[in-house]
């Protein structure tokens, strides 16, 4: 157990926060019956962004409830039986937990007990980083010598590796995550060996569960360098074979981390694979993708249409309006990654840029229009209008609606009804 600093993570903004003082004032935790925990004090002592503030407690979840509803916080049972409540004040969601000890567990959930003994609490925890708890006046608790591997930069299973996995061996996958996000140098030898070893348990895991990690994953700094090492213990082939671009993936990786990019984890998922419409649908039902991200990938993997960094304005202007604007930066993306000349940053900057600030042109034609010109109703009116719409197109996207009109009955004319 390291030492103890007295209000250590006192100076951060969250833990300052009214709202939270409030809600861990109702637990008593100026009493020692609350503590935060996990990652909340894992990234601020990191000095890293906090998104999520979790909350342990000695109080069981009803005792918990009434505690915080006497104060005026909203509670949600959103894990009632496990132990777990959310907490909601002034817009602010809290995960509220009750001190636990697993009694059973199958590799994908566990059946618990509730307890008041901290240190147990911490045991049944998956990595040590994440066994560390904070008093409300920021006081650290380190009960299994976590800080020193947080310090080190080292992502360890408390205790036994292959105990931790088997009790739900999504911890597998949440290995690679943590290193990839915390990590340097090596993954931990004896968790990557256990990894390894117990990684045909993945197969028990839900679709959705596997898909909300690896997601999680991708957009990790160093995701690159974490799917090979899942492709060299033999786990990636186990969640996701079809990764056969990890080249591409890394590229991808690279660029957005040296133009300061954020984190695209579908087109990163996207940039490591090869596949046709059909293999993008067999991924997407496997992994219970939502139909916005296979939507996406799909038109990434199978649209055709050249994307260079030299495209002229006007051949830019023209993939917008065809492809969208989402899919054509994705595809400027993929066409960055594979280019083999490292001098043409700017270029590819420059498409994204003229991608931001395109609008899109609204063509006129419209079906009066073309009942006017003499255009039959039925398939022949649709064939028309993407005629001209082509030459409209192809011709800058002029706004003249005398010469889109002046095109429609050419069209007309030079068609036998």
């Amino acid at each position: 157990m390291s030492e103890q600093k007295r209000g250590e993570l006192a100076v951060h903004d969250w833990l300052k926060n009214a709202t939270t003082q409030t809600v861990m004032k109702a637990l008593g935790g100026d009493e020692g019956h609350a503590r935060f925990v996990g990652g909340c004090v894992r990234n601020a002592l990191l000095m890293e962004p906090v998104s999520d503030v979790d909350i342990a407690t000695v109080h069981a979840p009803a005792e918990a409830t009434k505690l915080l509803e006497a104060v005026g916080v909203k509670v949600v049972p959103t894990g009632f039986d496990h132990g777990t409540v959310t907490a909601v004040l002034a817009g602010k969601h809290f995960e509220v937990t009750t001190l636990r000890v697993d009694v059973a567990t199958d590799g994908r959930r566990a059946d618990v007990a509730f307890t008041q003994d901290w240190v147990e609490d911490a045991k049944r925890r998956d990595f040590t980083m994440n066994a560390l708890y904070a008093d409300i006046d920021g006081t650290v608790h380190d009960p299994l010598d976590g800080r020193a591997d947080l310090d080190a930069r080292l992502v360890r299973f408390i205790g036994d590796p292959h105990d931790r996995i088997r009790e739900d061996y999504l911890r597998i996958l949440r290995f690679f995550r943590f290193h990839a996000h915390y990590g340097s140098d090596d993954p931990d030898a004896a968790g990557l060996k256990a990894c390894a070893e117990e990684a045909e348990g993945l197969k028990q895991l839900s679709a959705e569960r596997v898909q909300a990690e690896l997601l999680k994953l991708l957009g990790a700094d160093e995701a690159g360098d974490a799917l090979r090492q899942m492709a060299a213990t033999g786990i990636l082939p186990l969640v996701l074979p079809e990764a056969t671009r990890l080249d591409r993936l890394e590229a991808v990786v690279d660029i957005e981390a040296n133009q300061l990019f954020t984190s695209d984890p579908v087109l990163r998922l996207s940039s490591a694979l090869e596949l046709d419409a059909d293999g993008v649908d067999a991924l997407g039902t496997r992994l219970k993708l939502s139909k916005k991200d296979q939507r996406r990938i799909k038109d990434m993997q199978i649209d055709e249409t050249k994307i260079v960094c030299y495209l002229s304005v006007r051949e830019v202007h023209k993939a917008l309006y065809l492809m969208g604007v989402q899919c054509f930066k994705d595809r400027v993306m993929l066409g960055w990654a594979t280019d083999k000349k490292g001098a043409n940053a700017m270029q590819w900057r420059a498409l994204l840029a003229i991608a931001d600030s395109w609008e899109r042109p609204k063509f006129v034609l419209d079906g009066s229009m073309m009942k006017a010109a003499g255009v039959p109703e039925g398939p022949e009116m649709g064939r028309v209008y993407k005629e001209v719409e082509e030459w409209w197109v192809d011709a800058g996207f002029i706004e003249d609606e005398f010469s889109i009109i002046e095109r429609l009955k050419a069209v007309v004319q030079a068609t036998v009804y």
